[in-house]
């Protein structure tokens, strides 16, 4: 079992699968999911138009080629956007996270590198997105020893707050 820390741009991980903090339309966004369709490339939102024209519900996740990314594979990962706390996104959040994992075993992948998903326009709190990717992560590696885990923290605040819920 391997859960690592890392301050990286996450697309330039060479891992299976990098997670895309996607948008339900998976189609091409801003924030790391702007970042991840540049670096891959236009034939990455073309596979996610043919392949998921229906899109990806929150708290669930779809796998598509990583095209011109170091990494082999790109899940998009749909969390919730912030409302108040008390409409499930503390649920969906946690699904988003356990999809991913899910969908990486399914396609016989091993490592996988996450961003703060929901954390940027999605609005939700930082601290708490953290307490609640570590808490859904950490169950299913124990799960699942074969699979490589790489929180990818970008600033000083996230690097922080991942090491405080991850000490080495």
């Amino acid at each position: 079992m391997t859960i690592r820390i890392a301050e990286a741009d996450i697309t330039t991980l060479d891992v299976d699968a990098i997670v895309s903090a996607a948008h339900e339309t998976l189609h091409r966004g801003g924030g790391v999911c702007g970042a991840i369709h540049s670096a891959a490339g236009p034939a990455l939102e073309r596979e996610c138009r043919a392949k998921y024209p229906e899109g990806c519900k929150p708290g669930d996740a779809k796998i598509t080629d990583g095209y011109n990314l170091p990494a082999r594979h790109v899940i998009h990962a749909v969390g919730p956007r912030w409302r108040d706390g008390t409409s499930g996104e503390e649920s969906l959040l946690a699904s988003a996270y356990r999809r991913s994992l899910e969908v990486l075993v399914e396609n016989g992948l091993k490592s996988i590198a996450f961003p703060a998903i929901s954390t940027g326009i999605f609005g939700f709190p930082a601290d708490e997105a953290a307490m609640i990717a570590v808490k859904t992560v950490r169950p299913f590696v124990d799960d699942h020893p074969e699979v490589d885990v790489t929180f990818c923290c970008r600033g000083d605040g996230n690097l922080a707050r991942y090491r405080a819920l991850l000490p080495e």
